[in-house]
């Protein structure tokens, strides 16, 4: 089982920490010794994440960068598990509230109404949790922060291979213009209210063959989107223009094959750069829908968690829009299941 685990996973990653804890952890396994990291790099990637039309206050509160404890050397990896820390700047205002030690215990912040669309509710059953910020704190969003960290260093390992990921928004609310979009979220948040969208992600000069189809756990489809769908608030992820399929036909989807002085190419890409559960060297297209964002102003029904009783929904701090930022947390998820497949395929645990 453990050779088999290997084989299945070789970038793999953990994290840790609240959304108003001391900090936020990740230890990455798997790179291989010889990769340079750029930490600028990284803080860019963080930054990326924090900007955005529709964001709210915590965006004034943090500037995220990164700190390497483990596993990098004079700049480069040395093939032991990498450490990255990301310190909360809030967290000196939540140290007693987010304390580890018994003695310091205290109803501050507690909360037990539900908020809808978030998972306090089916988390306060699974944990045996009455105060809801038990909840809150793991489940929230903040902790993508960590993992746009740990995917900047794959990025960094797709860039050593000539592989390049962006983003783009599609479509928020009923806009696609930037003016639409922003009219809609400045009217949005007038309301109380907020707003989800779509965006895509292209990785280009992916190599053919990542992934496989010899079993259903396998194929880089369903790595990727599982990958996605597991960013808070998203609620749909499709490769290519697997979302249209079903308004054409077969003879008019699939992407035909041509070739030219011994070169193979496609004229286009409904596939995604995807068939068979494999890449098939055409760009890699990723599209997702972000929800409107479970945590506004505007009053919804609940319940108590404590007392049964029908109430309204906890207000925590929040933003009106957040597609773009979840757009980066996307390319970021993405690019450790492309790294992962990237080192299956290499021989050596080194690069030069």
């Amino acid at each position: 089982m453990g050779d088999m685990e290997i084989m299945l996973e070789k970038f793999r990653f953990l994290t840790a920490g609240e959304s108003h804890g001391k900090c936020l952890t990740a230890i990455i396994e798997g790179l291989p010794s010889g990769l340079s990291i750029d930490v600028d790099f990284i803080n860019s990637e963080l930054k990326r994440r924090q900007q955005g039309y529709g964001r709210g206050d915590r965006m004034k509160i943090e500037a995220d960068t990164v700190e390497i404890t483990s596993g990098v050397r004079f700049g480069k990896t040395i093939g032991s598990p990498v450490t990255l820390v990301i310190n909360n700047k809030d967290y000196s205002n939540w140290e007693k509230i987010m304390s580890i030690n018994p003695d310091d215990i205290t109803d501050e912040k507690t909360f037990t109404e539900y908020r809808p669309g978030h998972a306090d509710y089916a988390g306060s059953i699974k944990y045996n949790h009455s105060d809801l910020r038990n909840v809150l704190e793991r489940s929230s969003a903040r902790k993508t922060a960590i993992e746009v960290a740990v995917g900047a260093v794959a990025k960094l390992l797709l860039k050593h291979y000539g592989i390049e990921g962006s983003s783009k928004i599609l479509q928020i609310g009923q806009g696609s213009t930037e003016e639409e979009i922003h009219n809609q979220i400045d009217e949005a948040k007038i309301e109380g209210d907020t707003l989800g969208g779509k965006f895509e992600v292209i990785y280009t000069n992916i190599p053919v063959g990542l992934g496989s189809y010899v079993h259903w756990d396998r194929g880089i489809d369903g790595k990727i989107a599982q990958a996605v769908m597991s960013i808070p608030a998203i609620k749909s992820v499709s490769i290519g223009d697997g979302d249209t399929a079903y308004k054409t036909t077969g003879s008019n989807f699939h992407d035909e094959i041509f070739i030219d002085n011994g070169e193979i190419y496609r004229k286009t890409n409904h596939a995604g750069g995807v068939e068979g559960g494999m890449t098939n060297g055409e760009d890699l297209v990723v599209k997702a829908i972000m929800k409107p964002i479970p945590t506004l102003r505007k009053s919804l029904s609940t319940v108590d968690n404590v007392t049964k009783e029908q109430t309204t929904a906890h207000f925590e701090r929040s933003d009106t829009c957040a597609v773009e930022a979840c757009a980066v947390v996307a390319e970021a998820k993405i690019a450790c299941v492309l790294a992962n497949e990237l080192l299956l395929m290499q021989p050596n645990d080194y690069i030069e």
